[in-house]
């Protein structure tokens, strides 16, 4: 299930390594060929909200499967397109459909033993997260090997044999729900109403991804620049900085488990998301105290995501689907968000405007968790006062 995560996530930013190349191929523009970003991002948030709270309405196995099977139908459409036309519609396919790795989280913590769902929710997410820093290096490898075009011929018939090989592996669901598709969506709104669990902790992880885009959005910018003056390929390499956030994310889930998870928040939040700005700020000349606050940033982030989409994963086990496309739908949109802000403090006031918007982001995120935390004992204590 982690692998068929890394491979559904990976596949959405493989154009991000290629636009030049796919630009020359088809003969249009860069900004045309950068369009493509743009439509497997959409592509994925409505995928999020109307395709992947299904899996407390289907049959979670099947799904997956017939998911990861048309996102393989996308990615072959890409790699054997004969026309512009062709290439975007693929990657619309593939874009929409690569949400069944947002229907094997859930499925991941509902085949859990008691006691032991967090874990199970890291260690996918670890596979989700090591297929986005990967995604880049691998298409810049492949395509050197191939062509731009292999990278998604592989792609597509790694993704067919992976759900193949789900098919035969993973069990069925226990209690698919035979609830209208209509009342399926409507209900997502009366959860986000009813439950402030999944508010807080949506919110507390959207800003936490929003402080984080903040950097990503601009690092190239700084990176490139005086005096750093790195290249293309040189700034890939301090972003795989990151993929020790794989790492965090399976320790992550089974502290969880083990009733650590305020500690881990508060971790995450106070001691690493915010203070990775500060060597983040003297990043802007030296590579090496920019790799330490992309590592610090990246622990921070995982700490704060896999806690609380495993507590997310353990609110209602009958609406693990729709409580995680909420969750999710948040949490890409505070990265979208992040984004925004990002550039728009790079032009303003360049990296010290981005650093001073990302820190101030990461503080209201903290803010965010300690008040969900605070919260959350003292539901804990009325409960145990009443019992």
């Amino acid at each position: 299930m982690a692998v068929a995560c890394g491979l559904c996530a990976g596949g959405n930013y493989y154009n991000q390594a290629l636009l030049h190349s796919i630009a020359l191929h088809f003969g249009v523009d860069q900004a045309a060929a950068g369009l493509s970003v743009t439509v497997a991002q959409v592509a994925y948030a409505v995928g999020l909200l109307c395709i992947t709270p299904l899996g407390d309405k289907l049959e979670r196995r099947r799904m997956a499967v017939v998911l990861m099977l048309l996102a393989a139908v996308g990615h072959a459409l890409v790699g054997w397109s004969g026309s512009f036309a062709m290439f975007m519609l693929g990657t619309l396919v593939a874009g929409l459909f690569s949400v069944a790795a947002q229907v094997l989280v859930p499925m991941a913590a509902a085949l859990a033993a008691p006691g032991h769902a967090g874990r199970n929710v890291g260690l996918v997410l670890s596979g989700l997260l090591v297929g986005i820093l990967l995604s880049r290096s691998v298409a810049g490898g492949l395509s050197t090997l191939g062509g731009w075009s292999l990278v998604y011929q592989v792609t597509a018939v790694a993704m067919a044999v992976m759900a193949l090989c789900m098919r035969r592996v993973l069990p069925t669901s226990r209690h698919p729900q035979p609830l209208p598709y209509a009342q399926v969506l409507a209900s997502m709104g009366h959860l986000l109403r009813t439950q402030p669990a999944l508010r807080q902790r949506t919110l507390a992880s959207a800003l936490a991804f929003a402080a984080v885009s903040v950097m990503f959005a601009t690092m190239a910018l700084v990176l490139s620049s005086a005096p750093l003056q790195l290249s293309d390929a040189q700034i890939g390499l301090v972003g795989l900085a990151g993929v020790t956030g794989a790492l965090i994310a399976n320790l992550a889930g089974s502290w969880a488990d083990q009733g650590k998870s305020h500690v881990l928040l508060r971790l995450g939040a106070a001691l690493l998301l915010l203070l990775s700005w500060l060597p983040l700020w003297w990043g802007q000349a030296s590579v090496a105290w920019f790799v330490v606050g992309v590592l610090l940033m990246d622990l921070g982030l995982q700490a704060i995501n896999v806690t609380n989409q495993s507590s997310v994963a353990s609110l209602l086990p009958e609406a693990r689907s729709r409580m995680n496309a909420v969750y999710m739908t948040g949490y890409f949109a505070g990265a979208s968000a992040g984004s925004a802000l990002g550039v728009w403090a790079w032009n303003l006031a360049g990296w010290q405007g981005a650093c001073s918007v990302g820190a101030g982001l990461a503080a209201l995120a903290g803010l965010s968790v300690w008040r969900g935390v605070r919260w959350s004992q003292r539901q804990a204590l009325g409960q145990a006062q009443a019992a």
